[in-house]
């Protein structure tokens, strides 16, 4: 058996139940993908984007719904030596990779290298939803996991003062008809490192120019890094403290809230408070 067919063997098989049923879960319980839907599968060279390239091969492989799947890298400036690991591990895994190249890179250097990463989110999403159009798809997959989103739970508490989690799916506010989807809502990190390690495969860890020009400064900085070791250490005194996070978000009593806001519209508790 060839490498690539090992390395699919592994997600069915020996990392069935931290992977691949967590995926599939993902997809059916929040409706993730629909019959001829047409998906763009961004891939940023890191674990976590190719697993779900290769995890959306194997349900079109196996799955009954029928839709069609792109797989597509954005280039926002990598140094060449990236880009080839990128494409080696693209082989490697036998994955149809097209790559477009933007000047992200460039532009955010020139308008805000000393923050860089809130104007590169915001420009990537831009041209990632232009190239979905260009391709006439319908849905945007992204590599996000359990991990992202309890961490960006505890970071819009702590730093946004805001009760909000980072959602299985949602509709596009600038890009009518488009949809983005994260098939790995309910995979864990780890697992993902361990799938990657016991295959041998060795991903990108962050290719951004600004993180290796200042990778000690940011690091030291990161409020995600931050969040990651709170937990990790939380973990320590309540090994399933991660999944009481994640599951406070999908079960929240709005009888013992100060308010909310819906629709961009504020409420307070008072509108529905009655005395003795």
């Amino acid at each position: 058996m060839d490498r690539c067919k090992e390395i699919e063997k592994s997600i069915i098989k020996k990392y069935r139940k931290e992977i691949w049923s967590k995926f599939i879960k993902a997809v059916q319980e929040y409706e993730l993908i629909s019959e001829n839907d047409n998906i763009m599968v961004c891939i940023s060279g890191g674990k976590d984007s190719f697993l779900l390239a290769k995890c959306f091969q194997e349900i079109i492989r196996h799955g009954k719904v029928h839709f069609n799947a792109h797989y597509v890298v954005m280039d926002p400036g990598y140094k060449e030596v990236n880009k080839e690991l990128i494409k080696k591990n693209a082989e490697i895994l036998n994955i149809p990779i097209e790559i477009f190249e933007s000047d992200i890179f460039d532009v955010v250097d020139t308008i805000s290298s000393d923050s860089p990463c809130y104007l590169c989110a915001r420009m990537r999403r831009g041209f990632l939803y232009s190239k979905a159009k260009e391709l006439g798809c319908n849905k945007i997959a992204l590599g996000h996991h359990f991990d992202d989103v309890i961490e960006t739970t505890l970071l819009s508490m702590f730093y946004g003062s805001e009760l909000k989690t980072m959602m299985p799916k949602l509709h596009s506010t600038n890009f009518e008809g488009l949809e983005l989807i994260r098939p790995l809502y309910l995979v864990k990190e780890d697992d993902i490192i361990s799938w990657a390690k016991h295959n041998d495969l060795n991903f990108l860890n962050c290719a951004c120019k600004f993180t290796e020009k200042n990778s000690n400064d940011l690091e030291n900085s990161s409020k995600r890094k931050e969040i990651k070791n709170l937990i990790k250490d939380l973990k320590k005194v309540n090994k399933n403290i991660d999944h009481n996070i994640f599951k406070s978000m999908d079960n929240v009593n709005f009888n013992c809230i100060l308010g909310y806001t819906k629709n961009g519209e504020k409420h307070s508790f008072l509108e529905e408070y009655k005395g003795d």
